[in-house]
């Protein structure tokens, strides 16, 4: 017998066929009468990037700008999302999305904690295509999550 999903941990990059994506998890959500939970992670700022911006004005001023920057973007990406769903206007009314949450980090290891924090029982996020090369070599937010969780993990190719 199966266990029982619930709570699907939907991740997003917010690219372009995201929402291909999307409809995935509400599908599942539906003929398992679950709910979801949306994830979007922004990557923190490089150290290389903070050593250019320090360049022209000084720590204190960047860090200051860099927090009301980053208040800003988090609001922005959580009223992107809200928007997100309510283009899937079906969603809120089935009562789908369970919450919204936008979070900094390294992406792969935010949304595995995020999901066993949450108790997730399934996780569904997009792949890019990549070339084989470019995978070696950089890997990808999917793989990284898909090799280094417990939990279920279904892996949706975006279209081009």
């Amino acid at each position: 017998m199966l266990p029982e999903i619930k709570k699907i941990l939907y991740a997003t990059d917010l690219s372009n066929g995201s929402s291909h994506v999307f409809r995935y998890a509400l599908s599942l959500a539906r003929r398992c009468q679950a709910q979801v939970s949306i994830l979007h992670v922004v990557e923190p700022l490089g150290s290389f990037a903070q050593s250019l911006v320090e360049l022209h004005i000084s720590h204190q001023d960047s860090e200051q700008q860099h927090a009301e920057i980053r208040k800003q973007l988090l609001n922005t990406l959580k009223e992107r999302l809200h928007a997100f769903c309510e283009q899937e206007a079906c969603a809120a009314e089935e009562n789908l999305v369970a919450g919204i949450q936008v979070l900094e980090g390294q992406a792969a290891p935010t949304i595995i904690k995020h999901a066993t924090d949450g108790n997730a029982d399934m996780i569904v996020m997009g792949t890019h295509q990549h070339s084989a090369v470019g995978e070696a070599l950089l890997g990808t937010t999917a793989h990284k999550v898909l090799h280094s969780c417990a939990l279920p993990t279904l892996l949706i190719r975006i279209p081009k």
